[in-house]
C-alpha cells in the first residue's frame, strides 16, 4: 500500500515525535487509549520511562521528568481535547521498531538528519503528504439542521389541525416558505496552515535579524505544497515583534520578517506573489504582555475573499 505521509526530522527523538504527529493528523478523533494500542509500550522496551504516552499535565516522578516532550507546540490534542505528552528518550533499536511500526498505518520516514549541536538547538520535524492524500479534519458532530426541524413542526402543526377541524370543512393550504441554512464547512487547509504556522515560529528568527533558517525554510516548503494544493488560496504573512526596543526600529524589523517569508515562497517556490501579502504589525498587538517570546510571531492568515 502506498504511503499516505512521510515525516522529515532532525534528530532521531523529534523524528519520533513526528511519527506521532503524523498519526494525530490522520486520525484526528483518536484518544490516549488508542493511541497507546497503536503505539504500544513495547515498542521502546529500554526507553527507561515505562509509558511512550503521558497526560501532559501529569503529576508523579515520570511526568516530572524531563524525559517527555512537554512544549506547547509539542504535545498531541486528542480528539477529546486531553494534552499528551510522548516518550522523548528513543534508542536506535527502539527507534527502528517505531519506523516499521508506523508503516502499517501508511507512514513512512525521510532519513533523518541530526540536530545542531550548542546551547538551545533542538531538532525539528515536518510533514508531506504524498499520494494525493489529504488528511481528514476533525469536526463536531452534527445534528438535524434548524430548517428542517422547522420543516417537521409544521407538518406535525398541519396534521394536528387537519384532525381537529370538522368534517366537510375545507383546509385552507397555505404555502409554507423556508430558508435553507447555509453551512460553511470547515476546508482541510485551515488546520494545516495552523501546524505550520507552529513549526515556523518554533524555527525562531536570530535577534534583530530576518534571515530564514532551515527549519523555517522547511515550514515554509510545506506552507508552499498546501498553496499548491489550494489554487484558490490567498495568505497575508504578518510579522510581529516583541515591545523591547523603540516602535520604529520593531515595525521595520516585522516587515523585514514578513517579506522574507514572501520572497521565499515566491522566488524559491514559485508561488505566484499576487497570492501572498506582506505586513509587519511591530509590537502594535502583542498576545501576552508577560511572554515575549509568545509576542515574536509570524501568523499565516488567509485572505477571504
Amino acid at each position: 500500500m502506498a504511503s499516505k505521509v512521510r515525516v522529515y526530522g532532525k534528530a532521531q527523538n523529534r523524528t519520533s515525535l513526528g511519527i506521532m504527529h503524523a498519526y494525530m493528523v490522520m486520525f484526528p478523533h483518536a484518544t490516549l487509549e488508542d493511541l497507546r494500542k497503536a503505539f504500544p509500550n513495547e515498542l521502546a522496551p529500554d526507553n527507561g520511562t515505562g509509558q511512550i504516552f503521558i497526560l501532559a499535565n501529569e503529576k508523579g516522578t515520570t511526568a516530572d521528568w524531563d524525559g517527555y516532550f512537554k512544549a506547547d507546540d509539542e504535545v498531541l490534542t486528542t480528539g477529546d481535547g486531553k494534552k499528551v505528552a510522548v516518550n522523548k528518550m528513543w534508542t536506535k533499536k527502539s527507534f527502528e521498531n517505531l519506523v516499521r511500526h508506523a508503516g502499517q498505518y501508511d507512514i513512512e520516514v525521510a532519513q533523518f538528519d541530526p540536530a545542531e549541536k550548542g546551547f538551545g538547538k533542538k531538532g525539528s520535524f515536518a510533514l508531506e503528504y504524498l499520494n494525493g492524500y489529504v488528511p481528514p479534519v476533525a469536526g463536531r458532530k452534527k445534528g438535524l439542521p434548524w430548517w428542517l426541524w422547522l420543516l417537521l413542526a409544521l407538518i406535525v402543526a398541519g396534521v394536528v389541525v387537519a384532525l381537529c377541524l370538522p368534517r366537510g370543512e375545507k383546509v385552507i393550504e397555505k404555502e409554507v416558505v423556508v430558508e435553507k441554512e447555509v453551512v460553511v464547512r470547515d476546508t482541510v487547509y485551515v488546520q494545516q496552515i495552523e501546524d505550520i504556522e507552529k513549526n515556523f515560529n518554533a524555527a525562531q528568527f536570530e535577534q534583530g535579524k530576518a534571515d530564514l533558517n532551515d527549519d523555517a525554510k522547511l515550514a515554509l516548503h510545506d506552507l508552499a505544497k498546501v498553496l499548491n494544493q489550494n489554487p484558490e488560496l490567498k495568505l497575508k504573512i504578518e510579522g510581529h515583534t516583541s515591545s523591547e526596543g523603540d516602535d520604529a526600529t520593531n515595525q521595520k524589523l516585522s516587515e523585514a520578517r514578513a517579506q522574507a517569508a514572501v520572497d521565499f515562497l515566491v522566488n524559491k517556490e514559485g508561488i505566484d506573489k499576487s497570492r501572498l501579502e506582506a505586513k509587519g504589525m511591530g509590537s502594535s498587538q502583542p498576545i501576552d504582555p508577560d511572554n515575549l517570546d509568545a509576542n515574536r510571531r509570524t501568523e499565516f492568515v488567509v485572505i477571504d475573499e
